[in-house]
């Protein structure tokens, strides 16, 4: 029972959390340059590692489906197969992988060590709202820069995916890209961008809100590092399969 009790607990907390990030979002107490400070490291480095393991992604799935479609006469559908599974699955969700391993650990880290250091308490002794200086901030950077680091893993797969498909799987180049026009839908690439923000939010708010209740010194923060990193990857799997089943049931 106790564990119901706390379960909902924290998601009335991280509904708050996110609550008061869009009143700090609407108010001038919003930190601009913090939140621009959070976009550069969220967004511009991650997209080395985000571009590299998306590509070898969309290079090994048409590894896959390259020469067994050709052997069964359907080569001409195989960008089509590839361009659907990167853009609709696997490029958000290797973003979200990426960015809950480095961004998720480092803010529930940094979070974590203000709190066992007494920083947290010196703002609030200072009239400055941890979830205002803090929080909103970086939910806000997070939402902004996982569709935009998406676009970037859509693109990186689906050129992975052509150079195998073509060099190694005897894929006719025209019908990899005519196959990617017509199966590719705006929609799907609309449905990734919206699934990348969700994400965005989740890693986000998991790794401040396990910041900010971080306790028992350097092993309190080691431990709300790992957590962080797991919850997020636990419920970006979890949220991807409804958000698929509700974008894609049709």
């Amino acid at each position: 029972m106790n564990y119901f009790i706390e379960f909902f607990s924290d998601v009335g907390q991280l509904s708050y959390l996110f609550f008061r990030s869009i009143v700090a979002l609407l108010t001038v107490r919003f930190r601009f340059f913090l939140f621009l400070d959070q976009c550069f490291m969220i967004g511009v480095e991650s997209v080395p590692i985000v571009f590299i393991t998306s590509l070898f992604v969309g290079m090994v799935f048409s590894i896959q489906t390259a020469r067994e479609f050709v052997f069964y006469g359907a080569g001409s559908v195989v960008g089509g197969v590839v361009g659907i599974a990167i853009i609709r699955e696997l490029g958000p969700m290797i973003t979200g992988v990426v960015v809950a391993g480095r961004v998720g650990s480092a803010m529930a880290a940094e979070i974590g060590t203000m709190k066992v250091t007494e920083q947290i308490d010196a703002l609030l002794s200072m009239s400055v709202d941890p979830i205002f200086y803090l929080v909103a901030p970086r939910v806000f950077a997070c939402m902004l820069m996982l569709p935009l680091l998406t676009v970037i893993a859509n693109l990186a797969g689906v050129i992975g995916g052509y150079f195998v498909a073509v060099y190694y799987g005897g894929v006719i180049p025209s019908s990899f890209v005519e196959s990617i026009k017509f199966l590719v839908k705006v929609w799907d690439i609309e449905a990734s961008l919206i699934k990348a923000m969700i994400f965005g939010c989740i890693i986000s708010l998991i790794g401040t809100f396990i910041g900010l209740r971080t306790k028992a010194g350097a092993r309190g923060v080691g431990n709300s590092t790992m957590l962080s990193v797991v919850i997020s990857l636990i419920l970006i799997f979890v949220f991807n399969y409804f958000l698929s089943m509700v974008m894609f049931s049709r």
